[in-house]
């Protein structure tokens, strides 16, 4: 894959920050790690600062979602679940994050799916998933879980081919763009070279 550089500057009369997005690659093989919203410690700031960096690249920067909707207090919650997907030269490609829910312990939301846009294309956005759901598998301590979304329409036919069937076809703006909520219900725990950590 060639290098890319990309600057997203701040849109006049908005609070939104200027990106400052540095050249990289994909490089196989691509590494999981997890980490819980409340976790502190310099790898947890680290790895937090890197799952930032790949949502406001995607979703303020080329999505013109504000900031102020992107980031929430859900992101510290103890109940919160980041995984950052990493190239082998430890490059940040995509993200996600579990919220867990202790009202409902046989379900989780999935949310803030995003891939750099160097890294589309690949495969990576299905392995994201598949490493979200094993996450939210494994710190739920449950033998299965629900997992539930709410996608943006243009990504209904990705999350479909990963399984996810809609679940009442309600469309409604989140950000200024259209979402459906869609789930998916995931039983078993794999183990893989390259699985989350």
């Amino acid at each position: 894959m060639t290098d890319t550089t990309e600057t997203a500057g701040s849109r006049p009369g908005s609070c939104t920050p200027a990106l400052d997005i540095r050249p990289a690659t994909v490089r196989e093989p691509i590494g999981f790690a997890t980490v819980r919203g409340d976790r502190t410690g310099a790898e947890a700031d680290r790895l937090r600062t890197a799952v930032a960096d790949v949502r406001l690249e995607v979703f303020v920067g080329e999505q013109a979602v504000p900031l102020i909707q992107e980031i929430d207090a859900r992101d510290d919650a103890p109940t919160t679940v980041h995984l950052l997907a990493r190239g082998a030269d430890g490059t940040p490609l995509g993200a996600g994050r579990i919220l867990m829910e202790p009202e409902h312990p046989d379900q989780v939301h999935l949310g803030r799916l995003a891939v750099r846009r160097l890294a589309r294309g690949t495969g990576l956005g299905a392995r994201v998933v598949a490493a979200l759901e094993q996450a939210a598998l494994r710190y739920s301590g449950r033998s299965g879980v629900e997992v539930i979304l709410s996608a943006q329409e243009q990504a209904m036919g990705f999350y479909q081919r990963c399984g996810y069937r809609v679940l009442d076809g309600h469309r409604y703006l989140d950000a200024g763009i259209w979402h459906q909520d869609m789930a998916r219900t995931v039983t078993t725990v794999t183990t893989t070279a390259d699985g989350p950590s």
